[in-house]
């Protein structure tokens, strides 16, 4: 697939990454040469210098026979406008586009949908962000919660700690402590090394990050397999009123007792205006008399979602060696994220939020979620299998006769409205949603082979 990459910022570079590594001819365009000429050199791609809403730009990257355009330049505008100059002039099939401004997508409809701007995938950064530590809030003592087959199925990721049930002990036992309840482990992170790709054998270690697969009404109950069950949430404290804390605290104020705490007296007023049952404090969560003031030691969750790296990191260590129970970190720089000790409970990459969201829709075959975990290192795909016994490679055949490549795991399927978790004699059927976990991201094209119909195929 030919694909022209508008911006070569951390989105854009990572993203850039991903699809060369799968084979696609891609064209990065940005106005910093330095930016391009650094990616060149560790990236096997064509980089265009220039303006990235000029005509003549876009025709230099080879808009004219481009599948795929993928604007996430840091000005909402200039990704509208190149959009709009490359099916203008160019008729470029696919048009997606990185929008931040919250009054934009409050408008997405008239906008975008009636075609008024030819957007035809809109990516809401800050919106992502939020459903992402909306859904961690929701669901105490997760890691990573994702939602797949609209949110009938849910991949959690959760700490083993010493003194869960089945903690020290065989995965098997599950079934034998939940004979009602069916869940899948997709893979196990065991300190450093490998991931593990479980059996019924494997037990599981004090300490591990794993990932599991369970329909959406069972996740607390596998949870509270792998660790003391954590109480529901109550007090959730947000340092930075900006879009995402603002919109965080709309989501969770009705449910939650929610402060936000904000350095700038304007925004304060603003938010104070927004808000209806948050209370609004002017002040900055680096200083521990504010924190101490507001109860930071009965503060269940302690979100640091400022626009600086290094305050989210500092006001989060803070927060918790004061007392908070759990914090959340909004940390953009992937090599912070890589530093961060254990006082930070969660970091929350935008960039990687943003990247799965996005290879929804560049992916070959008819998938319809793509999540990157751990960093970029592994994904979690939904594809749809169709065709017959003859046409395809995956309908008809049970799950233990499939040719997975290695390192990957097939977790559940939804079939109609039922969830069915994956266990070997599980025969694929057309029109199945089936979810896979992927420990190794470079095997995505082998699954997508899979899952091709031939030509048998009508």
């Amino acid at each position: 697939m030919k694909i022209i990459i508008l911006g070569a910022g951390q989105v854009g570079g990572t993203l850039a990454e991903h699809l060369a590594d799968e084979q696609n001819d891609i064209t990065v365009v940005d106005s910093q040469a330095n930016t391009l000429r650094a990616l060149q050199e560790r990236l096997d791609i064509r980089t265009v210098h220039g303006d990235a809403a000029h005509p003549s730009t876009l025709l230099n990257a080879g808009a004219k026979d481009a599948d795929m355009l993928i604007a996430v330049t840091n000005s909402d505008e200039i990704n509208m406008l190149a959009c709009t100059v490359a099916f203008t002039l160019y008729r470029t099939p696919t048009k997606i586009s990185r929008i931040r401004s919250t009054d934009y997508l409050a408008q997405a409809k008239a906008l975008f949908d009636s075609g008024a701007i030819p957007v035809d995938v809109i990516i809401g950064p800050e919106q992502l962000v939020t459903n992402n530590i909306e859904q961690l809030i929701a669901n105490p003592g997760s890691l990573q919660v994702l939602d797949f087959a609209e949110g009938k199925i849910r991949l959690v990721a959760v700490r083993a700690v010493k003194g869960g049930p089945i903690v020290g002990r065989q995965l098997k036992e599950i079934r034998e402590h939940m004979p009602r309840v069916d869940t899948r482990v997709a893979a196990i992170f065991r300190r450093h090394e490998a991931a593990i790709i479980p059996e019924g054998d494997t037990v599981v270690e004090d300490g591990d990050e794993v990932f599991f697969i369970a329909a959406r009404e069972n996740i607390r109950a596998v949870t509270s397999e792998l660790r003391a069950i954590d109480e529901p949430y109550r007090r959730v404290m947000i340092a930075g009123g900006g879009n995402i804390g603002a919109t965080l605290a709309q989501r969770l104020e009705k449910k939650y007792q929610v402060k936000v705490i904000e350095l700038s007296y304007d925004r304060c007023r603003v938010l104070s205006e927004m808000l209806e049952e948050t209370i609004v404090l002017h002040g900055s969560a680096n200083e521990p008399a504010a924190l101490l003031q507001e109860n930071i030691e009965n503060t269940d969750v302690f979100c640091a979602l400022t626009n600086n790296d290094e305050s989210n990191i500092m006001m989060s260590m803070l927060a918790k060696r004061l007392g908070a129970k759990k914090v959340i970190t909004l940390i953009t720089n992937a090599a912070y994220a890589d530093l961060v000790g254990e006082e930070i409970d969660i970091a929350i990459s935008p960039q990687q939020i943003t990247i799965g969201s996005l290879l929804t829709h560049v992916r070959r075959g008819d998938i319809s979620n793509v999540h990157s975990l751990r960093r970029g290192a592994a994904e979690a795909i939904e594809v749809t299998a169709h065709g017959d016994a003859q046409s395809s490679k995956v309908v008809g055949r049970s799950l233990e006769d499939l040719a997975l490549p290695p390192g990957v795991t097939v977790g559940a399927i939804l079939r109609g409205e039922t969830v069915l978790i994956a266990h070997r004699e599980l025969v694929i059927e057309s029109e199945d949603h089936v979810i896979l976990f992927l420990t190794d991201r470079n095997r995505t094209a082998d699954v997508e082979r899979l899952f091709a119909v031939g030509f048998g195929f009508i």
